[in-house]
């Protein structure tokens, strides 16, 4: 008996595939962009955020060009050897296309470019997953909102909320309240979905999105140079074990 169509599964997930065209558009774009712009540079971002990404688009709008991703497609537009470059010198890129990466186009000097990406630095909230950077306890008392300055305690109505992400709260004068400290997070242990969902209700930023740059090739002499020191990402950067908060007290 032939299955029901009723019954067919459908996934919600599906991401549809970008077409060879719009692969071939984007290989052009990446070709003529290396021929308007003196410099390309490759960077990695640390705590990818899509919205700080769109900020940094934004204000290089003008200045730049900027591809993030399909990193198989940039490395074939630009030429993996020397006799695939588009331009001379952009194998030695190309070949340093690996993982989550993206490259931009500009003609600012070397040194203004750096210290830009050096300033901008966005701190967010951590999701399951990412490593605590420091514990944090909440003390015995209202649970307080830390979005504003100073903190507030939380509303009486979201005190259902709050117990079930696993603090253990009373009501005091219709305030939630705890009896006992609470170990919201230990530095150094991932942090599960419940922890992550506190840590943003309760206003504490854990990890920073930055943007640190791999290498910069110059279209005038072909050469690439790699980047070390403060406009590189460090480990840490990478897994986002930089406190949002401490970050804002440099």
């Amino acid at each position: 008996m032939p299955r029901s169509r009723r019954s067919k599964l459908v996934s919600l997930t599906k991401v549809d595939k970008k077409t060879k065209e719009q692969k071939n558009a984007m290989m052009q774009e990446l070709k003529a962009s290396s021929e308007k712009w003196r410099y390309c540079w490759l960077f990695e971002v640390g705590s990818m955020r899509n919205a700080h990404l769109k900020t940094v688009r934004k204000l290089w709008k003008d200045s730049a060009r900027i591809f993030f991703g399909r990193g198989a497609v940039m490395a074939k537009a630009l030429g993996a050897t020397p006799e695939e470059e588009h331009r001379a010198g952009l194998h030695k890129l190309a070949n340093q296309i690996k993982g989550q990466v993206g490259v931009m186009f500009t003609d600012t000097p070397p040194q203004e470019v750096i210290e830009w990406f050096i300033d901008f630095k966005q701190p967010d909230f951590a999701r399951a997953g990412n490593i605590a950077s420091r514990s944090v306890v909440l003390p015995v008392g209202p649970v307080l909102r830390h979005h504003s300055d100073p903190p507030e305690p939380f509303p009486h109505n979201e005190d259902p909320q709050l117990r079930k992400l696993g603090l253990t709260t009373v009501m005091n004068k219709g305030v939630p309240t705890l009896t006992n400290p609470h170990e919201l997070c230990k530095k150094g242990k991932p942090l599960t979905g419940e922890q992550a969902q506190l840590l943003k209700l309760i206003g504490h930023k854990m990890v920073v999105f930055r943007v640190g740059l791999i290498a910069q090739w110059d279209s005038e002499t072909g050469n690439v140079s790699q980047i070390e020191g403060p406009g590189a990402l460090t480990a840490e950067e990478r897994i986002g074990l930089i406190s949002g908060e401490d970050l804002m007290s440099e």
